[in-house]
């Protein structure tokens, strides 16, 4: 969300904001693509909850047999989902788990920054920067 705003800002490339970019024509209709990316979330996650239901019930993939969750490891996607495997250890696994609620409180931070101010970060903090003292949360909040 971060990136293509900055860089159509310096004019590297040319995209739309992120709360526009669901305007635009793509290959498919809007509706068409919701429904594949329903129905590929709902594949992996209704083995992820079979898998919490019945652990090992679901362990191997179908698909891609080389992939298979470890024994006792259940709910993990893992996987092609990890190919690198970057979450080995169940820190590891739990700091993924926390800085992905992380990142979706930020993406709830900037919904709400656009719905008060019609502007995306990257415009927030640079008219902030701009004029620091004035600008700031609590005159967009009282509207002055």
């Amino acid at each position: 969300m971060l990136l293509p705003q900055v860089f159509t800002k310096i004019g590297t490339i040319n995209v739309p904001k992120w709360y526009d970019a669901g305007k635009e024509e793509y290959f498919a209709s809007s509706s068409t693509l919701f429904v594949i990316e329903f129905i590929l979330f709902h594949y992996v996650e209704i083995r992820r909850c079979q898998d919490i239901k019945n652990p090992g019930s679901v362990n191997q993939d179908p698909i891609f047999k080389q992939y298979s969750l470890p024994p006792n490891e259940f709910g993990y996607p893992g996987g092609i989902l990890n190919p690198l495997n970057f979450a080995p250890t169940t820190e590891a696994k739990e700091k993924e788990l926390a800085n992905g609620r992380l990142a979706m409180l930020a993406f709830l931070e900037f919904i709400v920054q656009h719905n008060v101010t019609k502007q995306g970060p990257f415009d927030n903090l640079l008219q902030h920067l701009s004029d620091p003292w004035h600008n700031t949360i609590i005159k967009t909040l009282s509207g002055s």
